[in-house]
């Protein structure tokens, strides 16, 4: 099984709006990670949308070979019309991912929060870096949207603008005092969920 949830532990397809929620580095645990925005998403969008964050592999020392065999699976499960949802280096998975794979699922929004710029100075790791014309791929998916924060302790606001400029038609939300975890909570993200 490669989705877990919460309460069924199972995929729910082609009865609901699915949400992929790929998380990010480090401990999942309760207030730990992303955490804070799985179970937000859960307490504002279930039942009405399915979300399904499954556990990446070795979260405290990540590759993206594994991650991508993951995704591998995940998006053979998954019905058309899919949300992906991404925070830190999780986003900048789905980004290199959705880059160079051939994805056959349609994507209806991509939510990238926190995303990770690799290749930036002290960022400098070759196995997440995207190719240079990364976004060529991108634009078949019709609503893309940049959250960061300008007080994240983690990745710093510099590297939503470089998204931001090689992203021109994604939506970019920047805010003063969500840290990088969005632990006070996140209506933007569920009114933009809510309005694709």
């Amino acid at each position: 099984m490669y989705g877990t949830k919460r309460k069924t532990g199972s995929w729910c397809t082609g009865m609901k709006e699915e949400i992929l929620f790929i998380h990010s580095a480090g401990p999942q645990g309760y207030h730990e990670g992303s955490n804070y925005l799985v179970t937000y998403l859960q307490n504002n969008l279930e039942p009405a949308y399915e979300i399904v964050f499954p556990k990446m592999p070795d979260p405290e020392d990540p590759h993206y070979k594994p991650w991508k065999r993951m995704l591998n699976g995940v998006f053979d499960a998954v019905e058309d019309g899919l949300i992906l949802v991404g925070h830190s280096l999780g986003a900048s998975v789905l980004l290199k991912y959705l880059s160079e794979e051939k994805v056959e699922r349609k994507i209806k929004g991509l939510f990238l929060i926190g995303a990770i710029h690799w290749g930036k100075e002290e960022w400098e790791v070759e196995e997440y870096m995207l190719n240079k014309d990364f976004s060529a791929r991108l634009h078949v998916i019709p609503n893309i949207f940049l959250y960061h924060s300008k007080d994240d302790e983690v990745v710093p606001i510099t590297h939503l603008y470089y998204y931001a400029e090689k992203l021109p038609h994604a939506i970019t939300r920047e805010f003063t005092n969500r840290g990088h975890l969005f632990g006070k909570g996140f209506p933007e993200l569920v009114e933009d969920i809510k309005k694709l």
